[in-house]
């Protein structure tokens, strides 16, 4: 059985102990049984799937939590990163930093 590529690090540098398998440069373990995870994929409100470095459009006015203020539709983020939780978009707009959900936003 050749050794895996570490799903935290994707470096070869992988050690093989009797249950399990650990990365000799992150450290990360995880058991030898363990199917590989499919990659997240997440989807635009048209369906289109996001991927990071992408640039997305507001498709419509979203209240910010504080109450104060509205992001208007059609507003860009540029160079979005997805993340895991709730809202899977992290980014930047007018240089603050927001959270959103890929439901709210259209690929540009």
């Amino acid at each position: 059985m050749s050794k895996p590529a570490c799903p935290a690090c994707t470096l070869d540098d992988v050690l093989e102990h009797p249950a399990h398998w650990e990365c000799a440069t992150c450290g990360n373990e995880w058991p030898k049984d363990a199917a590989p995870e499919a990659a997240r994929v997440v989807k635009d409100a048209h369906g289109t799937p996001l991927a990071d470095g992408d640039t997305v459009v507001l498709i419509k006015d979203l209240k910010l939590r504080s109450g104060s203020g509205v992001l208007k539709g059609g507003t860009k983020a540029k160079n979005i990163r997805l993340v895991d939780g709730d809202h899977e978009i992290d980014c930047k707009i007018d240089g603050i930093g927001m959270a959103l959900k890929a439901c709210f936003v259209k690929k540009a």
